[in-house]
């Protein structure tokens, strides 16, 4: 039975409330972002408001409050007034607003985003970034408009993201391009670029040098030295240069977390870096985290009814019978009835994210991840949430992924960020890894499946040809083996509920398609057919030709067993099976992969469905959704199950989905 809508009604405490706003004596406020400085302040960014506070730390004070955001801060030169970025009137604009409060007032008006990027020298105008006159292409250039109003003016240099402006006014340096994906930590490619200096006297430009071809950024003068950003120890660092000399010296040297955002003004600098700021002489070298306490109403944070839509609860995953749900919805785990009953937070933690939940197949745990000890640990709790939940460290810190259990509830295996597959024994917290994908890629596709007898994983493995290939980990073992010969691009294996079979999908027209870092393989389709391979040599082959034949009749001899004692007839026993037992016969397996009779589509995955029975779905262009289909052995054919599918999971006994 198929069930998705439900209103659910939650009490939350946001994140926000517990550590954007947290404050101690050796922290102060986290997440301030976005610095600018004076002589006597700073104002910074923190919950899309703009704050301002004494140079050396201290209580800030909130400048701003407005609905929309406030970004972008820039203090002009005689330290009394703030340009920033706003969105007072439905649109993004440039503002000005006196650094000791006040109304706002509104410099530019076009419908295109405006962002503030400083003061000319001579402080009479404000500079921003706009793409009014690059359309279409995406960049942007610079303008300035007098802060007394008129019609902003487009500056010479064709294209500019962000810069800076020399205190003599002599020298623009700035970044020629905006980054489409800026958090892409040591980034190298073409998107990488030094940062350009513009002499406004004599039109020329000038580059900061680089040695491995590393990213410069955030660019800001300060008494003829440029100070900027440089990825070129591995980490955001704060480096300078010197125009006439050409001379370029580190000044940071943080490893953990990348230097974010810098300004800087009379021989001293500030700068993020792991949600603080910090202050950094220019003379000494040294820098220390600064203590600054934001205290206001931050409504955002405030506890409140949230109404929870259907399209928001993701990583859905049913209880072994499917009389209950489980979801994840920002970063709580949640339980619903099919029928009767309420909904149930099982974590009430709104200071932590718990993610992927997962339901055991005994019915009475549920698993997922937590980072609310500083680090992602595995989580498994009781099914009600009355328990406090038993934590599972795990050595490596990473995000991790797909929890899955095993039939008989012993194991959780899982997958981490560093494309590794790990499996988890409950009972000892002996944590094992599985295998690693030989090459990364976007698509994580190394999901663990376990056999109906919890002694195998089986799973796919990216090789040295960018195909995956199958295989499967046997626990008892330790040891995989691979499946398929690794011409053919598989994925997604699920187990058929008898262990007979094992179903996957696989591509032989993937090859072209494997470059997905470039553009040379969006115009290659590729398409999948449906798999199955038969375990064991014993088995026959499910699609061997069918004949009809009359019934032979049974013989009328009736076997009888005769007692040692008595010499009574008694009638024979025959012994149920105890359950399912996987035999995988690796000698002649290749022969035994058989293509099921489905043609090749753009599948794109598979769900595990009653024995003799697989779901999978395909993704048809210029269609929401998925179309799900069901294939049964049994009948031999496939059938249409569902249309406008964004995704599916069955219960541990196959009977709900």
């Amino acid at each position: 039975m198929i069930y998705f809508n439900k209103n659910i009604w939650l009490l939350s405490c946001t994140l926000l409330l517990s550590f954007l706003t947290y404050i101690s004596a050796s922290q102060g406020t986290m997440l301030l972002r976005q610095p600018t400085l004076s002589k006597q302040h700073i104002v910074f960014v923190h919950g899309d408001d703009l704050w301002v506070v004494a140079r050396e730390g201290g209580d800030a004070r909130r400048l701003t409050s407005a609905i929309g955001a406030e970004t972008s801060p820039k203090i002009s030169a005689d330290g009394k007034w703030v340009a920033f970025t706003g969105q007072y009137d439905g649109n993004t604009d440039v503002y000005i607003v006196p650094v000791d409060g006040g109304e706002p007032k509104r410099l530019t008006w076009h419908p295109s985003p405006d962002v503030a990027q400083g003061w000319t020298p001579d402080g009479k105008s404000v500079y921003f970034t706009s793409p009014r006159e690059t359309t279409p292409i995406a960049n942007t250039k610079f303008f300035k408009v007098n802060i007394a109003g008129g019609t902003p003016e487009a500056l010479i240099i064709p294209f500019a993201s962000s810069g800076s402006f020399s205190e003599d006014g002599q020298h623009i340096a700035y970044q020629p391009y905006q980054f489409w994906d800026p958090e892409w930590r040591n980034y190298r490619g073409g998107q990488a670029h030094p940062i350009w200096i513009f002499n406004t006297k004599t039109q020329e430009t000038i580059k900061t040098p680089r040695s491995d071809n590393e990213r410069h950024t955030s660019p800001v003068w300060d008494n003829g030295m440029l100070y900027f950003l440089s990825e070129l120890d591995f980490a955001n660092n704060v480096w300078s240069y010197i125009p006439q000399t050409k001379a370029v010296k580190q000044l940071t040297f943080h490893k953990d977390f990348d230097v974010k955002n810098l300004t800087a003004s009379n021989g001293q600098l500030v700068y993020e870096q792991g949600g603080r700021l910090h202050g950094l002489d220019a003379a000494s070298g040294k820098t220390k985290p600064l203590e600054i306490s934001v205290k206001g109403d931050l409504n955002y944070g405030r506890p409140r009814w949230n109404n929870i839509p259907v399209t928001g609860l993701t990583n859905a995953s049913l209880s072994p019978t499917g009389k209950r749900a489980v979801f994840e919805y920002r970063g709580e785990i949640f339980t619903l009835p099919k029928e009767n009953g309420d909904w149930r937070n099982i974590t009430r933690s709104t200071g932590a994210a718990d993610r992927y939940p997962s339901w055991s197949p005994d019915g009475q745990k549920i698993a997922w991840f937590s980072d609310a000890s500083g680090e992602y640990q595995l989580m498994v709790g009781d099914q009600s949430g009355l328990q406090m939940p038993k934590a599972y460290p795990i050595p490596n810190k990473k995000f991790y992924y797909f929890p899955s259990w095993s039939p008989d509830s012993k194991f959780i295996a899982f997958t981490d960020t560093d494309y590794n597959l790990w499996n988890m024994e409950l009972a000892t917290s002996n944590l094992k890894l599985v295998a690693t994908d030989k090459l990364a890629h976007p698509n994580r596709t190394l999901k663990p499946a376990w056999s109906p007898d919890s002694k195998w994983i089986a799973y796919v493995q990216i090789m040295d040809n960018q195909f995956k290939a199958l295989k499967v980990f046997n626990v008892e073992t330790n040891k995989s083996t691979q499946l398929t010969d690794g011409l053919s691009d598989a994925i997604d294996p699920q187990w058929d509920e008898s262990g007979k079979y094992l179903y996957f999908l696989a591509s032989t027209d993937y090859g072209l398609g494997t470059g997905w870092l470039d553009m040379s393989s969006y115009n290659m389709p590729v398409t999948r057919a449906l798999y199955m391979a038969v375990l064991s040599k014993d088995l026959p082959s499910p699609f061997e030709p069918r004949s009809d034949e009359e019934p032979t009749k049974p013989s009328m001899d009736k076997p009888v067993m005769v007692t040692k004692t008595t010499g009574d007839t008694v009638k024979p026993v025959v012994a149920k099976p105890t359950g399912v037992r996987v035999k995988i016969d690796f000698d002649g397996i290749s022969q035994r992969i058989i293509a099921i009779d489905v043609p090749a589509r753009n599948f794109g995955g598979l769900i595990a469905g009653p024995e003799g029975h697989i779901f999978y779905y395909e993704v048809v262009s210029n269609e929401p959704g998925a179309v799900l289909h069901r294939y049964s052995l049994k009948d031999r054919k496939a059938t249409e199950f569902m249309r406008g599918v964004l995704g599916a999971t069955t219960s541990f006994d196959r009977k709900n989905l």
